[in-house]
């Protein structure tokens, strides 16, 4: 039986509910943690996460006043604290560069704002798509490992890598940034709970449609 992508987000929904995701109370925390979750998982980011609540508020300019060894210490949890360190600084400065204006910076980037940020030190693809879905409310399909595994089971043909399963699937026009935020949310949440990098973990509610072809219109 072939899925097309609305039935796929109908049955993740139906079964796992509603997401929230991302989880943050304002955008320069979901900057930070979209950073932070690169190569490690989402417990390790949220002890990096209270850290800098504690002592910034997740205030943008509270967190380029930290000195760079301090910011480090902080977000040491998440791994790879250096280069971490370097991305959120680096991104920061630009946003305020644009006076922190969100609105504004959509608008004068407009369709070469993904370039735009992948052309800062430290973010790629994923962290750039991220931030595109939930800081600038972009209809954009997040092809993570976890979705690449689903449609790998799926049995999608371009699912092995993040570029080549985005290109492929094409997301239905009625989506909502709010389906775009909560479909990442669905697919994460049941990669976390069904999959591993060596497959399925246990039985789950999408087993028929597993190894088969998915209508990606």
């Amino acid at each position: 039986m072939k899925l097309t992508i609305q039935e796929l987000y109908d049955i993740l929904y139906d079964n796992l509910g509603p997401q929230g995701w991302w989880p943050a109370d304002n955008p320069y925390e979901i900057i930070v943690g979209a950073i932070l979750v690169q190569n490690t998982n989402w417990r390790n980011v949220e002890r990096s996460l209270d850290n800098l609540r504690e002592r910034t508020q997740f205030d943008p300019d509270k967190i380029l006043a930290l000195e760079v060894e301090s910011l480090q210490t902080y977000i040491q949890p998440s791994g790879f604290f250096k280069n971490k360190s370097k991305a959120i600084i680096s991104i920061f400065q630009w946003l305020k560069e644009h006076h922190y204006d969100f609105k504004s910076i959509d608008e004068m980037y407009v369709d070469e704002l993904r370039n735009i940020l992948l052309a800062l030190p430290g973010i790629g693809p994923e962290t750039a798509d991220v931030l595109l879905v939930y800081v600038f409310d972009k209809v954009v399909f997040i092809t993570d490992s976890y979705t690449r595994r689903l449609f790998k089971l799926l049995g999608h043909p371009k699912s092995e890598s993040y570029h080549g399963l985005q290109d492929a699937v094409t997301l239905p026009e009625s989506f909502t940034p709010i389906h775009a935020q909560e479909f990442h949310g669905l697919l994460d949440e049941f990669g976390k709970r069904y999959l591993s990098p060596k497959g399925v973990k246990s039985a789950t509610f999408l087993d028929q449609y597993f190894v088969r072809d998915l209508d990606i219109n």
